[in-house]
């Protein structure tokens, strides 16, 4: 890519200004690690908002979701299903709720509210080890990912020979970035951490806004029919793809058919099978959890949970649409001088470097960075908060002055990112191991994660072991299936996932009743916690269980519509496709108004927080 220095000192501009945002706010985060990971619950939900779409406009996500755009076309809205994407709906509904009423500080200090004795410190343990592993793998792959994207783009030479190394332009470019991002976030904490967040989100929304402009201005409708095969239009679809670029671009062909997605009704079936599961277990003990941990009340979560939706999917799918449109029409010939085994990732930065003017082609690339840090800085600010909270300030030091706490969390942000980037440096040699941390820990999440919501009698034992089941199960697929898409393994591992709970919890004693009381009354979950119930209401004849599962399903239902509205209503612009664009429209403002009544009226009933709270560990 060709960038001149215009665009290069914008680029460098914005990383000078978020380390002094960074600066700017360090007092206001050292006061104590409340305030350091959490922003000390004072931070407006709407700017927490902003702050986890910023972390969804991500490098390598938004070049995968233009590759599969051009490819697939309107049915590639359905394939983030395979998440799922709309995780988030579920979040919104209720989940947000539940774990903001534990005022905890982390997933692993929450687990804690739900399991007693031995079984609950093992859950701990595994909680910890799970947000560290996994964050120490995702910092190899941005050391990766970051210094080619940025050695791509910027026009510098980095590459630096020193005594005992030497140092590729690439890697000196991540080495600057993650310096940049790490010095920010170690110094504001969540503070530094949203506020750089909400600057980089106005930026790529202005930046999504002008190149839509400029497709929707350059392409006709004629011009896209005539650079796309039959259906690429059609949101709707079979049992099997039914999608032939033979007479446009060949190549795709070539791709489809290494994606394995040509039977599409089936995969489709199976992504809202595993979305079920993983949406209810919750998020990850990562970023996400810790930006609803950090909103004021509740109420607050669900609102940002939202939000978060509400302003990203727009913006970002009008950058991508555009983004398309654009290299359908005029860089077919070069994508087709590409011969077979076309990298369709390499559309984002060919696009941008074709039709984007001096500036704003800057402006963009600038946002494109800020997002790699705003996720980057995301983990770096989480992931310290179980080494200090739930390991030094629970097992070594628990009685230390609020900042000997903030000291260790600029250590231990510091010696996550060294490991982080140690991995990254040899990424070619540890890529499987790599792989097998993020992929084997997450495919062993959903079975004991959704148990621990709905079912009072599993416990701690049941959680760990579930757990280290489906961990075994990933890893196994991982190491002895590995061309099998995971999707149609996702049931095997779920099954071994919950054989573990049931043997875990079945074969134990069940957790302390205070502690389940205690969480029961606090949190509120629907599902089967009867004989708990009832222990509750003999202490508290005042209080109402929860009996709103079948609401929360409708709401569920009603926003994974709203929200494939927001995705596929900016797509339909671009094209030019306006029947489909009004219909989109319409029933996004149905589903707005039906969750209005349904879902945003009811938050203010929400709030009430419970009288007592017990951990486990104080059993």
């Amino acid at each position: 890519m060709t960038v001149s220095w215009i665009d290069g000192l914008i680029v460098v501009a914005y990383l000078l200004l978020t380390v002094f945002i960074g600066f700017w706010l360090s007092n206001r985060a050292s006061k104590n690690i409340e305030a350091y990971f959490l922003g000390g619950n004072k931070i407006k939900w709407y700017f927490l908002g902003l702050s986890n779409a910023s972390g969804m406009f991500d490098i390598s996500g938004t070049m995968w979701t233009v590759s599969i755009l051009f490819v697939y076309g309107l049915k590639s809205a359905w394939i983030p299903w395979l998440w799922p994407v709309w995780n988030q709906v579920f979040v919104m509904v209720f989940l947000a709720v539940w774990m903001r009423r534990s005022n905890v500080m982390t997933g692993a200090e929450w687990i804690l509210t739900r399991f007693s004795g031995r079984g609950g410190k093992m859950s701990h343990i595994i909680v910890i080890v799970f947000a560290v592993v996994s964050t120490i793998g995702f910092m190899a792959y941005f050391f990766e990912g970051i210094g080619k994207f940025a050695s791509g783009i910027l026009p510098w030479d980095m590459a630096a020979d020193f005594y005992l190394f030497s140092l590729t332009s690439a890697q000196s470019y991540a080495l600057i970035i993650i310096g940049a991002t790490t010095l920010y976030t170690m110094k504001g904490g969540m503070y530094s951490v949203v506020a750089a967040d909400v600057f980089q989100f106005l930026i790529m929304t202005t930046a999504c806004i002008i190149i839509g402009y400029i497709a929707y201005t350059s392409v006709t409708s004629e011009q896209i029919a005539a650079s796309v095969p039959e259906g690429w239009k059609t949101l709707w679809f079979g049992w099997e793809l039914n999608l032939d670029w033979s007479n446009v671009l060949p190549s795709v062909n070539e791709k489809i058919e290494s994606d394995g997605y040509q039977m599409f009704g089936a995969l489709v079936m199976m992504m809202i099978f595993k979305g079920i599961f993983a949406s209810l277990a919750g998020p990850v003990p990562s970023y996400d959890m810790q930006r609803i941990l950090s909103t004021k009340k509740p109420s607050d979560a669900a609102k940002m949970s939202g939000f978060t939706m509400l302003i990203l999917m727009t913006p970002r799918y009008l950058m991508i649409a555009g983004l398309v449109v654009l290299s359908l029409v005029y860089l077919r010939p070069v994508l087709a001088g590409m011969g077979e085994g076309v990298d369709f990732e390499v559309i984002l930065p060919l696009a941008i470097n074709e039709f984007l003017p001096v500036g704003l082609r800057g402006l963009l690339l600038a946002g494109l960075v800020a997002a790699f840090m705003g996720t980057f800085a995301a983990f770096v600010n989480s992931a310290p908060a179980y080494i200090v909270n739930d390991l030094i300030k629970k097992y070594i030091k628990p009685d230390a002055a609020p900042k000997f706490y903030v000291r260790m969390s600029y250590l231990a942000s510091f010696v996550l990112v060294v490991i982080g980037i140690s991995f990254g440096f040899v990424a070619g040699s540890l890529n499987m191991l790599t792989l097998w941390l993020t992929s084997s820990l997450y495919g062993g999440y959903a079975a004991a994660n959704v148990l621990k919501w709905i079912w009072w009698r599993f416990n701690g034992y049941g959680y760990f072991w579930g757990m280290l089941a489906g961990l075994i199960a990933s890893s196994t697929k991982l190491l002895f299936f590995g061309p099998v898409l995971d999707i149609y393994f996702f049931p095997v591992i779920l099954a071994f996932s919950f054989l573990g709970c049931f043997l875990g919890t079945l074969l134990t004693p069940p957790d302390d009743e205070e502690v389940l009381m205690s969480f029961y009354s606090n949190v509120k979950p629907w599902g089967f916690w009867k004989p708990i119930h009832d222990k509750v209401v003999a202490r508290d004849p005042s209080f109402k269980g929860n009996k709103d599962l079948g609401r929360d399903a409708f709401n569920v239902v009603v926003g994974i519509v709203w929200q494939m509205c927001l995705v596929v209503a900016p797509i339909y612009f671009v094209i030019k496709e306006f029947q489909s664009l009004y219909i989109a429209l319409a029933v996004f403002a149905v589903c707005t108004v039906i969750l209005k009544f349904t879902w945003y009226d009811n938050l203010k009933n929400i709030d009430k927080e419970a009288s007592y709270v017990v951990h486990g560990d104080e059993n």
